[in-house]
């Protein structure tokens, strides 16, 4: 019987700068996520993920029209769309010329409402395979900052499924249960830790959960904070165990990890897990 093919797949902890209104810190954003490409692309990975704000994480007060002492609506004028095109543009170039697939976090602009809060895939050829929108939103997110998205998003590479999640999605459980229905391998997860301090925040304990719960596997790309000793950029097995995870010193670094199925749901386990929650939430 032939083996189950794995999928390389690389994840980083990055930088993430604050301020979309300064081009050389948005410029310098995405020289770094590039340098982690190359990295990942030498290490043989078919894949790299990276963390929300990778390109950038605007900051509230930044952005506030009342700023920068008071949140109020973002003054999305003021940012530098131009240069974050070209950034977007070159980390998809480079896709092309490494052979390698991105995930890549961004802002997507509209042009009559708050941008998006997006999850970017582009393939092995530099073309843009989908988009995800962050769906959950924080209240500030929301009321202030971005429009939410409407929809799961998946896609497909070298016989895997995935599935991709933003930012507070990590907190609501409804978006990982949506993916199952979807029958993903593994889910994306990019998440900012940036001005979060230590019992401010649970995504560390939440990611383990959500792989074991759901059986899937679970990449979670997250930026650099000393703050949160405990939170690193990793991938998980669907037994919610750290299959590989970037050093827990908040410095900027990449891990990578084969993939495999022989450690999916048998038909009949899955068909039961769907049956059970059906009835439970009926």
């Amino acid at each position: 019987m032939p083996e189950d093919p794995t999928l390389r797949i690389a994840v980083a902890q990055s930088t993430v700068r604050q301020d979309p209104t300064d081009a050389e810190a948005l410029r310098e954003s995405g020289a770094e996520v590039r340098t982690f490409m190359r990295q990942a692309a030498k290490a043989g990975a078919r894949l790299v993920h990276f963390a929300e704000g990778a390109l950038c994480f605007p900051s509230k007060y930044v952005m506030s029209e009342l700023g920068p002492d008071t949140v109020g609506n973002s003054d999305w004028t003021k940012a530098q769309w131009q240069v974050l095109d070209e950034q977007l543009a070159s980390i998809a170039a480079l896709s092309a010329e490494l052979g390698l697939w991105t995930a890549i976090a961004s802002l997507h602009q509209q042009p009559d409402a708050r941008p998006h809060n997006s999850l970017y895939v582009f393939d092995d050829h530099g073309k843009q395979v989908t988009r995800y929108d962050e769906r959950t939103l924080s209240t500030t997110k929301l009321n202030h900052m971005y429009t939410a998205g409407t929809k799961p998003v998946t896609f497909d590479l070298d016989g895997y499924r995935f599935g991709l999640a933003v930012g507070m999605d990590a907190h609501i459980p409804e978006i990982f249960i949506d993916y199952v229905r979807q029958d993903v391998d593994a889910v994306l997860l990019s998440y900012a830790t940036t001005g979060l301090t230590a019992g401010q925040d649970a995504v560390a304990a939440v990611a383990p959960a959500t792989a074991a719960i759901n059986h899937f596997w679970l990449s979670l790309a997250v930026s650099t904070n000393p703050d949160l000793p405990d939170t690193a950029a990793g991938i998980l097995n669907s037994s919610g165990q750290w299959a590989t995870q970037c050093p827990l010193d908040a410095t900027p670094a990449l891990t990578t990890y084969d993939l495999h199925k022989n450690n999916a749901l048998n038909e009949s386990a899955r068909a039961w897990r769907q049956a059970a929650r059906s009835r439970v939430t009926s």
